[in-house]
């Protein structure tokens, strides 16, 4: 079975997702309700940027996400 999956393409949706989040307006809502869409749009954001920042290979037919999540103090000691 061949594979047509654009891996740099969906990671480009990705980062666009993140983006988007970013830039997404509060609707006017206020206390509890206000709260909880911050808390989404955080968790929202945070989800499509893991995804974004990775590199995406396949291999025996299963999508691997690589993905860094060592600090950049883990970076400089290496």
């Amino acid at each position: 079975m061949e594979n047509n999956l654009d891996t740099d393409a969906m990671i480009k949706r990705f980062q666009d997702r993140a983006a988007a989040v970013k830039k997404r307006d509060l609707p006017p809502v206020g206390g509890e309700e206000r709260q909880r869409f911050i808390a989404q749009a955080q968790t929202d954001f945070q989800d499509f940027a893991i995804v974004g920042d990775s590199i995406a290979t396949m291999e025996d037919g299963f999508l691997v996400l690589r993905i860094d999540l060592r600090s950049d103090d883990d970076i400089s000691d290496s």
